[in-house]
């Protein structure tokens, strides 16, 4: 049951930080955002002028009770200790943040834990330590993460739906509408979608868009 709430929940996977908004209000974006149907959200907060300390805390609690106002899963990205302070419904790490065994032992077995992974060793791994969801990438170019990993298309998606069919699988990197079908055909369960939401004029429309997509393509 468990596994297949997390694989609904990776169907649009909205990830956003202040630093990725511009020229809109970045509470205002999430709750659009979630409005247009994202079926998860992961604070991230990272790079220049991102927020931290008390500014942090309040942000990321306003962003939890919008979530929980849409009923979506509330993810933050690395920071264990704003995760364990605010309850969150789980943690992201990457490859080279706090060890994801070390992030499991302090989050303890009930709280979701994704992990970023661009092989099939660390896909090994991932399912070892007990992640519950694996993020594959980047898929296509990315500008958002500046020290992203090479860009491994969507071949891996497919390599690695066929070596763990039971793991839930959420492609990132690059996506875009005009992109995002050959992700879902190699056996994602959705996409992770930075700014193509958060720096669109619209972000519900183009949350709402998204999701028509990913909708029609995992239910044909």
């Amino acid at each position: 049951m468990r596994r297949a709430d997390v694989r609904t929940a990776m169907g649009l996977y909205f990830i956003m930080g202040t630093p990725n908004v511009h020229n809109q209000e970045p509470l205002a974006v999430l709750e659009a955002a979630l409005r247009g149907g994202i079926t998860c959200f992961q604070l991230r907060e990272k790079g220049e002028n991102a927020l931290q300390g008390d500014a942090l805390l309040g942000f990321a609690k306003k962003c939890q009770a919008l979530c929980r106002l849409y009923r979506v899963p509330f993810i933050i990205n690395d920071d264990v200790d704003l995760a364990l302070a605010l309850n969150v419904d789980g943690v992201h790490v990457g490859q080279d943040d706090e060890q994801a065994a070390l992030v499991r032992k302090r989050i303890g077995p009930d709280k979701w834990l994704g992990v970023s992974t661009h092989n099939l060793d660390e896909m090994k791994l991932a399912e070892a330590i007990g992640a519950d969801y694996v993020g594959i990438g980047p898929v296509y170019p990315t500008a958002t993460k500046l020290d992203a990993s090479v860009v491994v298309g969507p071949e891996l998606i497919g390599e690695m739906r066929s070596a763990f069919p039971d793991m839930p699988i959420v492609g990132i990197g690059g996506i875009s509408l005009a992109n995002l079908i050959p992700a879902l055909h190699a056996g994602a369960d959705g996409v992770a979608v930075i700014s193509a939401i958060a720096s669109a004029e619209n972000p519900q429309e183009a949350a709402k868009s998204f999701s028509k997509e990913i909708t029609l393509i995992l239910n044909k």
